[in-house]
Order: C-alpha cells, then structure tokens, then sequence
C-alpha cells in the first residue's frame, strides 16, 4: 500500500509539472519543412528549423530518416543554414544548399560513403537546385549584376581621402523589398554545373527575369520548362504577368507555351513529357484571383482546366515555401496543394476531372498560417513525403503510401512538449452581423481552462488581408492562451480558402464590413460563457494591424490594443511599400487623386478620431512591405488627439518581427505587458 501510495503521489505530481509554454521556450521549439523523399521511397531528407540562444539567430540543418522512422540522424550539423535537399534521379547523391563555406553554395553528398564537396564557389548565392534527368548536372538560378546607375561623373577622390559613401541612384519601382533590403542591380539567369563540379555555364542572359519562378527540366534533358515574365521592364520581385516557355539549354532561346492576360506558374512536366500543368488565372484585376489547376499538351495546345467547377484555391509555389503541383509517376493526375475552409490539402486531380485528399493536412511553422512551407515530394512509386501540423504539432515528416494513411516518422518537440501543457484548440463557426454568412474560426483556452470561470478574451487577427489562418500551432497565441487569455482567432471575409466570391467580399472594400465578422465572433465567444466582456483586446499584424486599427475605430468595447506593423494611410502605402505596384493595381481603384471617396471610406486615420481605446504600435525599422511611416503617422495621430499611445520601434527586423528570436519573444512580452497595464483594477 505504501508502494502505490508514493507511486499515486509521484503520478498526482508528474501531472502537476507539465507548465504553460514559456518566453524562453521560443528557444526551443523545432520544426521540419521541405520534405523530400528517396527516388525508392525508402528515405527523407528534410530541413530542420532550430533557434539558437547563444547567438540568437534561426538556423537550419539537413536531417534524414527512414521510410519507417528508423535511422533519423543529422546530415548537416552547427550553426548554419543548410535547406533545399534534392535527390539526384538514381538516389545515390543528395544535393543542397548551406553557407557552411562561409557563403552559401550548393553541396553535393555521396550518401554511401557521406563525402560531401561544394561544387560551386560563387561570390552570389545560387537558388532554385534541379537535377538533369541523367543525373550529370545540376540547373539553378542565380542574379548575374549589372553596374548600378550613376547619373553624371564624380571626380575622384584625392588619395588617402575619406569621403562619404556615393550616393544611390535608382530608376526600378521596387528598389527595395521586405526581407532582402535594397534590391540589387541586375537580372536572375538559369546556370548549369556538373553533378561532380566544375565552371558553370549560364544558360538565359539579357536583360529578362528568366530565374525569378520555377523552372523544371525536360526529360530529355535538353532544355527547360519554365515561368517567367519576359515583358520589358519587368522587375525581380513584380507579380508581373508571368507565362510558361520553354528555353533550350544549347542556346538558350525561349519559346512561348502558355500566354494570357495573367501569371502562369509553378509548370510541372508530364513522366513521358507530352504534357505540362501549372497553376494561374485569367487576370480581372481583383485583390483575390483564385488559381486554378490546368493541363496542356508539351506545345501548349490543348489547354484543360481541371478546377473550374472546384471553388477553392490551388496553391503556386511562390509563397513561403509553397509546394506547386507534381504528376503522378504513372501520369494518370496531377497533386496539388489546395486552401479548403482554413487547411491545406494535398489533392491528387485525376486527368478525368476526378480528385482525391492525398493528404488532408500539410504544413508546417510557427504563425498559424496554412500556407506556409507546403513542399513535398513523391517517389518513382507513389509514396508522398511531407510535413504534418496541428494544433500542438509546428511540423514533423509524414510519409503515405497511395490509398493508405499516413505515418508520422517524427516528433521533434517530444522533449518540450512532455513538459508543456498547451492550450486546447476549439473550432467556431458563427455568422455575420452584417448579412448572415458564415464565418469560421477557432479559440484557443488557457492551460488548466474551467468553464465554470470568466476569462480576458483576446481578438487576434489575421494579416494578407488574403490569407487563411487554420488550426495549426502557433508560437504567439499558444503564449497569449498561457498569459491566461482565451484567444480567438478567424477567417473572416477575405480569407481565401472559402472560395472566390468570400474572399473578394473586402475587394476595394478593406478594411470594410470584416467588422461585422469580427465584431459578431467575439459575441459568439463570450455568448459561450466563459469570456468576461469587461475584459476584452484586440491584436494582429499587417492586414490583422489594419483591423486592429479598423476596430478601435468602430468600436470601444476592448479595453487596450496592440497594432503591429499596420497599414493607416492607403494613399502614403502605395507609394512607399515594396509592392506599390501590386497594391495600386489591385488592392485599390486607382490612383489616389482619381478616388478620393474611395480612399476616404477607408482611411484609418479618418476613424482615428473615434479611438479611445489605449493603443500600442509596433513595427521593425526594416520594413519595407508596411513601412514605418505608417506607424509613425498612426501614433502622432492617436497621440495628437490625447489617446493614450506608445510606438515601438524594431531594430533591423523586417515585416512581421520574427527574424531575431528575442524580437519574436519581445512581441509577446510587449503585447501582454500593454494588456495587463489596462486590466481592470478591483474598484473596475
């Protein structure tokens, strides 16, 4: 009795140790992407994203593990970035990128012997890595520069003077991009090097953006299939109106396949080579255009769409690690990654219109969102490689056999996890206070949750706007819930996983009637019984910092809100963000002078006059997608009308204030601190 005793006593206390997720966790915490199965189906190669204390960085490393989870070892260890495994097409080679040289250049390992030799030297970092059909070479695009422009000439310095650095000139609409900083000068080109090592040879020049999208070889291997735009004047980092061509790689002339008024993307080829796919759509001008699946002969004759009746978007592979379409070895369909009601699938599309869930969750990361790092990969025999989330699930390696279900051959947070108790993920749908649609989302509870007691509630949003948020884990709300928040966390309209039609309800018309879906969420929430409605906040980042904004503006309900990185001014953001071309085009009517009503209706500084409620804006010094400018204008406007207001600036981090783990930490710390500083106080 006494044995069962202690043991009871020592089980009571094992339960009692699991703790809510902490800030310090951030270091911790371990994902996979890219996952990318062996020729025979016998092995995966991934990326495993880590983050180190000591430096603070986020690093990522080459790992492997057998088909039935045996052997999971390192192929690339230490504080580098290594990402992008490509088996060769006999499986015996494994080629990738790492800067373990000191720059990033792509390796090749012989996997029977683990020799492993960088086999380009490169003062620019290579990109996309393909391997030809034989397995000789190895395709991969990279910038070739071009000398920046200079108007006028200097006289030179006299020697041993210190002058200031020349000035900068540019004539490109995007001459910088969020995430890269200033776009250098010159045009991305498709090279090819021997498998072994050797000079490479550039395939494309001129002044095109050949290396910008996919690219595949034929299987022949006398040339590639790929998506560029090549119209004049077309910058790296447009949306542009990219069509599929085909150049040979004995002189690099292209030769058009597809072309429309609308991008054509992520081109895959047919086993036999008779046929392409790709994904696009004909371009209406909308702030959503959903991409549909099609499928042509090899010359671009005989164009079939295979989504046309299926409302849901299917996914290129531009965004964040997307995975585009591959063919099914026999050539009977094609996979592709599909956006439905907050997740994304990988569904096999049969050439008969027919379509099968191969896969009905994929994914990985840490930021709730579905698209992100959606690569996979199948072998000669059918067999699928990627990477699972959930709610408690960042990202671990799958792999499935055709018609069988899957089998999870990781768990890289075991470790954290058994000691973690996170918050449970609850799935809502409710509808719209503004016309009855139904809206979906998902609250997260705090650890130890008891109905029987009242909880702050916090709003947390969405950025895109076109986006989708989805039940998968996500570091900043699991440490929102851990604070002892409820969180709730939607689609709302916009959101574009439930088809076209709702996600252009907000088309030049954001921020609009989304409050309508958020405001109705949260009365849903605290309908439940569990929310204090006295202690209610509202959150989110770019398009969530515009509604944030938005909802402040329309409403006093929430007792404090933090604004990152958000858009106030429509008419300074599209002459100031990254993608002003993209915005002016497309997410508003027109030049602003020309829509003045327009830009009105929506101004968020209009709205902040309304504002009462005590709000913080956070933003990093380098971003470039919703520059600080916003912000700036956001915080001088709240502040010059006696509201309550702080403005926090980021050191060197780009949108979304993630690149530098403790900034990622100090996200959260700030925004529970402003929450608590504005909790009611006992005589509330």
């Amino acid at each position: 009795m006494f044995r069962m005793w202690v043991t009871l006593l020592l089980f009571a206390g094992g339960a009692q140790a699991a703790q809510p997720l902490e800030f310090m966790d951030v270091f911790e915490l371990e994902y996979a992407s890219d996952a990318q199965i062996s020729p025979d189906g016998e092995r995966v190669a991934y990326v495993r994203h880590f983050n180190d204390v000591m430096t603070d960085r986020r690093y990522e490393n080459i790992w492997i593990v057998d088909a039935d989870g045996a052997n999971h070892r390192p192929l690339s260890a230490g504080k580098h970035k290594a990402n992008s495994p490509r088996w060769s097409p006999g499986g015996k080679r494994l080629a990738y990128l790492s800067d373990e040289s000191g720059s990033t250049q792509i390796h090749v390992r012989w996997m029977d012997t683990g020799d492993t030799a960088a086999i380009t030297s490169d003062s620019l970092p290579p990109g996309n890595i393909a391997w030809s059909p034989d397995g000789s070479r190895i395709a991969f695009s990279r910038l070739v520069p071009e000398a920046p422009l200079v108007i006028g000439e200097m006289p030179p310095a006299p020697a041993g003077a210190d002058w200031a650095p020349p000035p900068k000139y540019t004539d490109k609409l995007a001459f910088r991009f969020d995430h890269v900083g200033e776009v250098p000068p010159g045009y991305m080109h498709i090279f090819v090097v021997a498998a072994d090592g050797g000079t490479p040879r550039q395939v494309t020049s001129g002044d095109r953006q050949f290396g910008v999208g996919n690219f595949v070889w034929a299987p022949e291997g006398e040339s590639f299939i790929l998506s560029a735009d090549l119209t004049e004047g077309a910058e790296m980092f447009a949306a542009g109106d990219a069509d599929i061509y085909e150049v040979s790689l004995a002189d690099g002339l292209a030769r058009r396949l597809i072309g429309r008024d609308g991008p054509d993307a992520a081109v895959c080829v047919s086993p036999d080579g008779r046929h392409i796919a790709y994904v696009g759509y004909d371009d209406a001008r909308q702030g959503h255009q959903q991409n549909d699946l099609y499928v042509a002969d090899r010359d671009g004759a005989n164009v079939k769409n295979l989504t046309g009746e299926y409302d849901r978007h299917v996914q290129d592979s531009a965004r964040r690690g997307g995975g585009g379409p591959q063919w099914a070895p026999d050539g009977s369909g094609i996979y592709a990654v599909v956006h439905d009601e907050g997740n994304a699938r990988l569904v096999l599309f049969s050439l008969d219109g027919g379509r099968r869930v191969a896969a009905p969750d994929i994914g990985s990361g840490e930021t709730g969102y579905i698209f992100h790092n959606t690569l996979w990969s199948i072998s000669d025999q059918g067999r699928l490689a990627y990477t699972v989330p959930g709610p408690a699930v960042p990202g671990d390696i799958a792999v499935a056999d055709p018609g069988e279900p899957a089998r999870l051959l990781t768990d890289l947070n075991a470790d954290l996890f058994g000691e973690r108790e996170l918050g449970a993920v609850e799935e809502l749908r409710w509808t719209s206070s503004k016309d009855g649609r139904p809206v979906h989302g998902w609250i997260i509870k705090p650890p130890g949750f008891d109905a029987a007691r009242k909880y702050p509630l916090i709003l947390e949003i969405h950025g895109g706007p076109f986006a989708d948020y989805g039940d998968v884990f996500d570091t900043e709300k699991q440490l929102m819930a851990a604070a002892g928040y409820v969180v709730l966390y939607t689609n709302p309209r916009g959101s574009i996983s439930y088809g076209e039609e709702f996600g252009n309800l907000i088309h030049h018309a954001y921020p609009g009637d989304d409050f309508h879906d958020l405001d109705s969420a949260v009365d849903h929430v605290i309908g439940m019984g569990f929310v204090d409605p006295d202690r209610l906040y509202v959150t989110g980042g770019s398009g969530g910092g515009v509604l944030t904004a938005w909802m402040i503006g329309n409403s006093d309900r929430f007792r404090a809100a933090v604004a990152f990185y958000p858009v106030i001014n429509w008419e300074s953001f599209v002459f100031t963000a990254d993608l002003a071309g993209k915005f002016l085009d497309y997410w508003v009517p027109g030049l602003p002078w020309r829509h003045r009503d327009n830009f009105e209706a929506r101004s968020l500084l209009r709205v902040s006059e309304n504002v009462k409620t005590p709000t913080l804006i956070m933003t990093g010094e380098e971003d470039w997608r919703t520059p600080m400018s916003e912000s700036e204008q956001y915080y001088k406007a709240l502040k010059l009308q006696g509201v309550e207001t702080v403005l926090v600036r980021v050191p060197g981090e780009p949108h979304g204030i993630v690149a530098r783990p403790s900034h990622a930490m100090a996200k959260m710390t700030t925004l529970l601190g402003w929450f608590e500083k504005y909790a009611p106080q006992a005589a509330d």
